[in-house]
């Protein structure tokens, strides 16, 4: 998972059409990063956005929540959606969910909850992630878990929202300001 050019460590792997959303799927694993351990969950994520039609793109970061937040940034800015597997349990390196809000400007409690909610269903663990969901810019950004069954489930369980919440980032907006 290399060389694409403004995301360390990323590259592409989708065969959306130009007109097609982005993601990024960056997993977040001290191990990963230092080529000590195979990614389990980001190529299921990847599998996942591509079937859904996303041009998907690929990073490796890792539990350095500084690193987590600059890579968050720059990816806002050419991405629709970034997914971060990874960093969300209760260990001192699991920083994901602080990188995110940290950089987010605002969260969507409500994909955190879901997504717990629907991890329940398999495991009363799920209730232990930090997971959750927020928005930069115009891109949406969502931590999941970092095990492959997590974070398919975490990421199954907002994909009927994912449209609709992609499209309302995009614009135009409806609001006017009132005077």
């Amino acid at each position: 998972m290399s060389g694409n050019p403004g995301i360390p460590g990323g590259e592409a792997t989708g065969g959306g059409t130009p007109s097609s959303r982005r993601a990024l799927v960056v997993v977040v694993s001290d191990g990963v990063a230092a080529g000590t351990r195979t990614d389990a969950s980001g190529g299921g994520l990847v599998a996942r956005l591509s079937a859904l039609g996303f041009d998907v793109e690929t990073a490796i970061v890792a539990d350095d929540r500084l690193a987590i937040e600059a890579l968050l940034r720059t990816a806002a800015a050419t991405h629709q959606l970034v997914v971060t597997t990874g960093g969300t349990g209760l260990t001192p390196r699991d920083v994901t969910p602080q990188a995110v809000r940290s950089v987010v400007e605002y969260e969507v409690p409500g994909f955190g909850e879901l997504m717990r909610a629907q991890g329940a269903k398999s495991t009363p663990f799920s209730y232990m992630s930090r997971s959750l969901a927020g928005v930069i810019r115009r891109c949406l950004v969502v931590a999941v878990p970092g095990s492959p069954r997590g974070a398919l489930e975490s990421l199954d369980a907002i994909v009927p929202l994912l449209d609709h919440a992609l499209d309302t980032l995009a614009g135009p907006f409806e609001h006017t300001r009132e005077r």
